[in-house]
């Protein structure tokens, strides 16, 4: 699996669904806004396929027409079966299949996918959008026999991968291919095996609050290049999250990682709900990153620091509160393909 730095050929989406509409708490307009946003932060800067339910297709014109007109590059709209809008934990992963030597090496991947430990229902046209778009885009697909969100990994593009002990090990995800519960050695072999993974950084939790994924690592932490971890810290000493913040530091130092912490949690109120907004839940591109604020006073240190470790980047703040309280953040919301041809990070 290539480093999110890498260049990208467009980055996916999915337009929020009137199956989920509860899932907003009836606010699905607001949450189409929000998403229609992050797309036109995006378009910016790289093309946009936005996967839009058959029949929902009008709600994605209105809204993207209004948000993307005068981006640089066109937001695609693909009608194609699906039940939620979160493309990093259901989209395809795409890697580099070393077994083509010439041409075209990227291979998209369909992971299993089970809606978060069967969170909510239905969830049988998730299970299968990632060969779904996979064929739409013309690249050859295989299906991995086993559960993994994209949300609950981060790579680096050599070898490294961190995810969190509460999301991969968590028994609601299944058992592993051969019938055995969940277990560090079973993985390990899995992720070596389907995304290349030479060694695995196990932390124990993402956030304290994040019931919906059971902690996944792309609420704490974000790599910029090898050996470097921004992660996502909490001032509070007094939060739950404060204590895992420390824990999760020394894993990634006793691991040989730099690392580089925005010290503040973001707490906000959306429609009576009190949502955390962690700025590492970030997307990325060519020649940016779109961080999640919410006016926050530490917002502009955190969009400092955050372009300082990934330079040559414009830095765009995106509103988070309405992607939070659908239960993710711009990350969550995105899944990028990769460009053909040789990692160029950066």
């Amino acid at each position: 699996m290539r480093a999110e730095t890498d260049q990208h050929e467009r980055t996916l989406m999915a337009w929020p669904t009137e199956v989920r509409r509860s899932f907003f708490g009836g606010h699905l307009t607001a949450a189409r806004r929000a998403w229609a946003g992050v797309a036109r932060a995006i378009a910016d800067f790289e093309p946009v396929t936005m996967v839009v339910n058959p029949g929902e297709r009008s709600s994605a014109e209105a809204l993207l027409a209004e948000a993307v007109n005068a981006s640089r590059h066109e937001v695609e709209l693909v009608e194609l079966a699906i039940d939620d809008a979160w493309m990093r934990d259901s989209g395809p992963v795409v890697v580099r299949d070393r077994g083509v030597k010439t041409g075209d090496d990227r291979l998209a991947i369909q992971f299993g996918f089970n809606a978060w430990g069967e969170l909510v229902q239905p969830f049988d046209n998730d299970a299968v959008v990632a060969t779904a778009v996979a064929e739409h885009l013309g690249l050859p697909v295989t299906r991995a026999p086993f559960v993994l969100e994209g949300g609950s990994i981060a790579v680096d593009g050599a070898g490294t991968l961190v995810t969190t002990e509460r999301c991969l090990l968590n028994p609601n995800r299944g058992p592993l291919p051969d019938g055995s519960p969940r277990s560090k050695a079973g993985l390990e072999l899995l992720l070596a095996r389907w995304l290349g993974a030479t060694r695995v950084v196990w932390l124990a939790d993402g956030l304290a609050d994040d019931t919906d994924t059971d902690g996944h690592v792309d609420n704490v932490v974000a790599i910029p290049r090898p050996g470097l971890a921004l992660l996502q810290g909490c001032d509070d000493h007094d939060d739950p999250d404060h204590a895992t913040a420390v824990e999760s530091a020394r894993r990634l130092r006793h691991a040989g990682f730099d690392v580089v912490q925005l010290e503040v949690l973001p707490r906000t109120v959306c429609f009576d709900r009190v949502v955390e907004v962690p700025y590492v839940n970030f997307c990325l591109g060519n020649g940016f990153v779109g961080v999640p604020v919410t006016g926050h006073p530490y917002d502009e240190e955190a969009l400092s620091l955050i372009g300082e470790h990934y330079p040559g980047r414009t830095v765009v703040p995106v509103e988070g509160a309405m992607i939070a309280f659908g239960g993710g953040g711009p990350h969550c919301i995105t899944q990028q393909v990769p460009a053909n041809g040789e990692s160029t990070c950066g």
